[in-house]
């Protein structure tokens, strides 16, 4: 299911992609089924919801199949995509968005390092991967994750090498302006969207059919994208490189 609306980037070239595979209790075809989500900022910082459809979140053909259909309707090549180290849709974007340069979403990696450490000192990490991630430069970073692994060698072995996994994939937002690293680190704009669209998954359960279902998921989205707030300092955004012919600059100064 996508927007019937005009395409946003006939006009503005898109920057930033966010991008999930969200599960829902409810309303799928498939149990094993999610829904594949696609938002982006463009280059005045609004931020749009770009694609929605049901698919697989490992899988590279879905994710191939939504790309290549954005791409097929005239969108350009973002600068940096940002989403779950698991997603099929980094070996599709490979494929389709080649020059698009890739960010790991923090949460998820936080998710996955604490899921490896006992209980009890869960508190402490989540001080010291915040601290990592909010490091005013990349050798910075680099050094506490070096730090933290190191002093969970002997202990919590696959917790340290979850932490140092693709770790110039974790540390990518560093190669864009400061005022914008707390937008590029997670996949927050998505997240916090289908927040509200959980708080009625129970009414979905009574729908009869998957499209009625994802039907009303779509227009709470599309409702909730209005409420989305525009990124910090997106001046800025007018001097980042499109990997497109595309340039931002250039259709600010049309």
């Amino acid at each position: 299911m996508r927007s019937g609306q005009k395409a946003v980037w006939s006009t503005l070239p898109i920057v930033y992609v966010w991008v999930d595979g969200i599960y829902m209790k409810a309303g799928l075809a498939d149990e094993r089924a999610c829904l594949l989500v696609v938002m982006g900022a463009d280059v005045t910082g609004k931020k749009h919801l770009l694609a929605m459809q049901e698919g697989y979140r490992e899988s590279k053909e879905s994710w191939s199949e939504l790309l290549r259909n954005l791409k097929a309707r005239g969108m350009n090549e973002p600068t940096l995509a940002i989403g779950d180290g698991a997603l099929g849709f980094w070996a599709a974007a490979a494929e389709v968005w080649r020059l698009t340069k890739q960010q790991r979403c923090w949460l998820h990696k936080m998710r996955n390092v604490l899921d490896k450490l006992p209980k009890r000192e869960r508190s402490e990490a989540v001080k010291s991967l915040r601290a990592i991630y909010l490091s005013q430069t990349r050798e910075e970073a680099k050094a506490k994750v070096m730090t933290l692994a190191k002093s969970w060698r002997g202990m919590f072995d696959r917790a340290a090498e979850c932490l140092i996994d693709d770790l110039d994939r974790m540390l990518t937002f560093f190669d864009y302006p400061v005022e914008h690293h707390k937008h590029l680190r997670t996949t927050n704009p998505i997240e916090s969207i289908f927040a509200s669209v959980r708080l009625r998954t129970n009414a979905m359960k009574r729908l009869r059919s998957s499209r009625s279902a994802l039907y009303l998921i779509f227009q709470i989205v599309k409702r909730q994208e209005k409420s989305l707030q525009r990124l910090s300092h997106a001046e800025k955004l007018r001097y980042i490189s499109l990997p497109s012919a595309v340039s931002s600059q250039t259709v600010l100064a049309a």
